[in-house]
């Protein structure tokens, strides 16, 4: 048997959501009966399952579970972090990149498990400001670096697709603790992560 990737689903919650969806495409003044809509309730019901599925994962236990003695003390960079997530307002996505960085005091984390934070906090219904310094203080309190700086630059379907409808804004929100406080070690974050590597 090969490595199989499956996807669980709580059978009572989707069964809740599922009545929720038919509602409003209902309401929508759709007929949830005609065929291409048959199986779309029970779609959107999983689908908000797993873009939510934050709120049931810990982000200190993902980094505690790789965390590793080491005794260097230099910057960590983790840039281009791909992030999608609901703002809280209109249940409509955003997306963009997340660079992140941290100085070691004495640990040092798996990498894959910065961007995995980075999931767990943007799988649940956000504002990116909020996003923003949840990252940063899950990162700071968990692995007690010497310093952390997280930067999100994203766009919103809110602001796209309705509203004010700018296709070309980005929103960048940022966010600093300890070393990177101190204008210099701050720059030389900000340098690295608009470098491009040759």
């Amino acid at each position: 048997m090969h490595y199989i990737k499956k996807e669980e689903y709580n059978k009572e919650l989707t069964d809740q959501l599922k009545i929720k969806y038919d509602g409003i495409l209902s309401g929508l003044g759709e007929d949830p009966q005609r065929e291409g809509l048959l199986k779309t309730p029970e779609r959107a019901a999983k689908a908000m399952q797993y873009l939510t599925q934050g709120y049931t994962i810990d982000p200190v236990e993902v980094l505690t579970s790789a965390m590793f003695k080491e005794d260097y003390s230099e910057m960590v960079i983790v840039k281009d972090i791909e992030v999608y997530s609901l703002c809280e307002h209109h249940i409509l996505p955003f997306f963009g990149k997340a660079h992140i960085a941290y100085i070691p005091n004495g640990h040092i984390v798996g990498l894959s498990k910065i961007p995995r934070v980075v999931d767990i906090f943007a799988r649940r219904l956000q504002v990116q400001e909020r996003l923003t310094h949840e990252v940063l203080h899950c990162i700071q309190n968990t692995l007690n670096p010497l310093g952390v700086a997280i930067v999100i630059e994203a766009r919103h379907m809110c602001m796209m697709m309705r509203g004010v409808q700018k296709q070309n804004s980005i929103t960048t929100t940022s966010a600093f603790t300890g070393e990177f406080k101190n204008v210099e070690t701050r720059n030389e974050f900000l340098n690295l992560i608009n470098k491009q590597l040759s």
